[in-house]
């Protein structure tokens, strides 16, 4: 007789510590690399710490919130970054204003590269549940 799959009931309180540790990660990342996503300064912008903060970070933060939240995973690691980088670039705009030299990212480009970031934390997550599956901490 086969093994019939009952969808498991969502547990919030993991969906949150999942999320936080993945919007944790986020930030200090940018923190530790000292990159802002919002602002602009011309060329000099796109660099190697820059392109960590938008590719390998929130890849990172995707394993973590797909090895803590397990199955469903994926779906939840879309939104570190996108909290993390709408609080900045609201901070940047309305609270502490923009830094002499520096222009606020056009929404248009800021979005995109938002966006970005959100596929690379997804598909951080599916790795995230790949190796929970694996290490067989939870079975579904």
């Amino acid at each position: 007789m086969s093994k019939v799959m009952v969808p498991r009931k969502t547990d919030y309180g993991l969906m949150m510590i999942a999320m936080c540790a993945g919007c944790l990660i986020t930030y200090l990342g940018g923190v530790l690399l000292g990159i802002r996503v919002e602002l602009y300064y011309g060329l000099a912008t796109f660099n190697w710490a820059w392109g960590l903060q938008i590719y390998f970070i929130p890849f990172i933060a995707g394993i973590a919130v797909g090895l803590i939240y397990g199955y469903g995973g994926k779906w939840i690691a879309h939104f570190p970054p996108l909290l993390v980088l709408l609080i900045s670039y609201w901070d940047s705009q309305f609270l502490s204003g923009v830094p002499d030299g520096y222009r606020l990212m056009p929404m248009g480009w800021w979005s995109f590269f938002v966006i970005l970031a959100m596929e690379f934390c997804a598909f951080g997550g599916v790795i995230g549940e790949l190796f929970n599956k694996r290490l067989g901490y939870r079975r579904f």
